[in-house]
This record gives structure tokens, sequence and C-alpha cells, in this order.
């Protein structure tokens, strides 16, 4: 294999580097004044969640540096996120204000969840066949049920987010996102398990021959 080859990585590794960054986040956020006591450069950050925003961004890069140097790819979903944390983060940092970093994921979840209904609705395509046809095979109607789910998903996702940062505190809203959302994307998945197995195909003998 080749270095500008994909190299897959396990679903283990996989998961830490996309919750890596949240965790980073949370710990920094938790425990922001110790670390600013221990390190008064800190301090010029501003608050205890700015601090967490800003060792959030350096973490969701050292997160996308892994993935390239074990895939040697990045996926879409992924790096539009980390994009989105960079700009809002940076916004946050700079304005000293902590709003950008709250609706970071408002944005985030309503961009994917409008795009893939727009894709599927309007221009028939089922993205979510783009973004997991490698590890899943399924039917036509099959990608089509998951992208309505997903777009789904992803707007209330949104909507949560927006009623969480809006009437709770900086902690309780942090804590939602790195311990209430991930676990409620994993149990959405697993719902979806019944529309891949039942839509699910076989591969062509044909296809692994060379």
């Amino acid at each position: 294999m080749s270095e500008t080859e994909k190299k897959p990585i396990g679903q283990g590794v996989k998961l830490a580097l996309e919750m890596g960054p949240l965790v980073v986040f949370f710990l920094a956020n938790t425990y922001g004044e110790q670390l600013a006591e221990a390190y008064p450069l800190l301090l010029q950050l501003g608050g205890k969640i700015f601090i967490g925003t800003a060792f959030f961004m350096v973490a969701m890069a050292i997160s996308l540096s892994l993935t390239w140097m074990l895939e040697r790819r990045i996926a879409v979903m992924p790096l539009v996120t980390a994009v989105m944390v960079f700009v809002f983060g940076g916004l946050t940092l700079y304005l000293q204000d902590e709003t950008f970093i709250k609706v970071k994921p408002t944005i985030v979840n309503i961009l994917f969840g409008s795009t893939i209904l727009i894709a599927l609705y309007v221009f028939k395509m089922p993205l979510m066949k783009l973004l997991f046809d490698g590890p899943f095979r399924l039917d036509d109607e099959g990608w089509t049920k998951l992208s309505f789910r997903w777009g789904c998903y992803f707007l209330f996702l949104a909507l949560v987010n927006e009623i969480v940062w809006r009437n709770f505190s900086n902690d309780f809203w942090v804590n939602f996102k790195v311990w209430a959302t991930m676990p409620m994307t994993l149990i959405f998945m697993m719902f979806q398990y019944p529309v891949m197995v039942r839509h699910g195909i076989e591969e062509e003998a044909g296809e692994h021959e060379s």
C-alpha cells in the first residue's frame, strides 16, 4: 500500500478522534480556573469557557492531523465541523463573546440537515450514500430512508442546542454537548440498524477479484 492510499482505521480509534476534542473542551472548561492559576498566561483568554474554547481548537487541529496521518484523508463532515470550530472559536476568543461557540453546533447541524434534505428532495440525491457507501451497501430505498432520517436528526440537534444554551448555564451546556449529544447520536444510529438490515445488498463476488 502506498503512502497516498487510504488506510482504514478501526471504529474505536475513529470514535476516540471524534470525541477527543469534546472531552478536552469539557476538561478545560471544568478546570479552567485551576489551569489559569497554574499557567497565568491563560488568564488573557478570559473566563473558563474561553480557555475551554482555545483548548478545543487546539485539540481539533491535533485530531485532524492524526486522522490525516492514519487514513490519508479527512471525511467531509468532520472537516466542515473543524472549520466551523476554528471560525466560531476564533470569533469567540477575539470578540470575547461566548455566544459564537454556543451557536456553532446549531449552525453546523442546520447546514448538514438542510443540505441532506435539499439534496434528497430537490436533486434526488441521497447524500448518505456518498458518506457511508464504503462501510455499508444499501439499495436506493435504504439510502433514501437514511438520508431523510439523518437530515431530520441534524435539524433536531440544532433545535435542542438552541434550547439548551439559551436556557441553561455555560457548564450545563458544555456537559450536555459532550456527554449527551454523542450518546443520543449513538442511540439514533442503533435505531437505524433495522433499515440497514432490510435494505442491505450483497457485494458481488467480482468486486473483490482483480
